[in-house]
């Protein structure tokens, strides 16, 4: 009907419709191809200049992806909505939480997710003295690379369920997130809404994300990570100094205000 906007909040849209407002959420695509297929690429490569071009607003997650987007493609700045995401209602500090004795890190493996250079750092970390586990977390989606990097040492559990996740961030000494791109970063959040310090990689979106809430590192120095964990190991009053930062920062984002924007969006188009 005429008057009538369509929203696509997919990454993807029709490539024919100008009355339409159409997310993006980064183009980890074109920074890291060697993460993904050959057809995931080209599919997106093809389609996604037409669609954000002719969209009349585009929603992205972060002031990061919408000046890498518009960087890209030569889209005006100003056709731009920034609407974050945020954590699941399910994700908090619970009074009986119990610290375990592990390192957790969560994503799928792709290239780009740098589990390669987190695995070598831990194997450091070992070799240092470290005692501490390090549990890693999630599958690996057809259409990605998958990066090899395996350790004897290091527990892969591959998919869990919602509240095997829940627990998981829980009972984590510590979150660690060595990923090189990020257009927001879920995961970060996920453990700090559930009372858990986080460690992370500072490039990309996440220090817009994560300001001072986290302990940073170099994603590409592994020995950097490494002194990461020995520090957040051998002292639990830093623990609970990022573990308080972290439930401060997860405040700031909610689902609820990010629907709100959309809707306003909605409303003056």
């Amino acid at each position: 009907m005429r008057g009538q906007v369509l929203l696509n909040l997919c990454s993807t849209a029709p490539i024919w419709l100008r009355n339409q407002i159409t997310s993006h959420h980064d183009i980890t695509y074109i920074r890291h191809k060697e993460s993904f297929s050959w057809k995931f690429r080209w599919t997106y490569r093809t389609l996604a200049p037409l669609f954000l071009r002719r969209s009349k607003g585009i929603i992205t997650v972060s002031e990061f992806s919408k000046h890498e987007i518009s960087s890209i493609y030569n889209i005006p700045l100003e056709k731009f909505t920034i609407v974050p995401n945020a954590v699941d209602s399910r994700f908090v500090e619970t009074p009986e939480q119990n610290e375990d004795s592990y390192f957790l890190a969560v994503a799928s493996p792709n290239v780009h997710k740098n589990f390669g250079r987190l695995v070598k750092a831990y194997e450091e970390y070992c070799a240092n003295g470290g005692t501490t586990r390090l549990v890693i977390a999630g599958s690996q989606p057809s259409h990605f690379t998958q990066d090899n990097s395996l350790s004897s040492q290091v527990e892969y559990l591959g998919r869990v369920t919602d509240d095997e996740l829940i627990d998981l961030y829980a009972r984590a000494r510590a979150f660690l997130f060595p990923s090189l791109y990020e257009g927001f970063g879920i995961p970060p959040l996920e453990a700090q809404a559930a009372g858990t310090p986080v460690a992370a990689a500072s490039v990309a979106a996440m220090p817009e994300v994560l300001q001072d809430s986290v302990m940073w590192f170099d994603p590409h120095n592994t020995s950097e990570m490494t002194r990461t964990m020995m520090q957040i190991d051998e002292d639990p009053a830093l623990r609970e100094n990022f573990r308080s930062l972290g439930l401060t920062n997860v405040a700031r984002f909610s689902w609820k205000k990010s629907a709100s924007i959309i809707v306003e969006l909605l409303r003056t188009n």
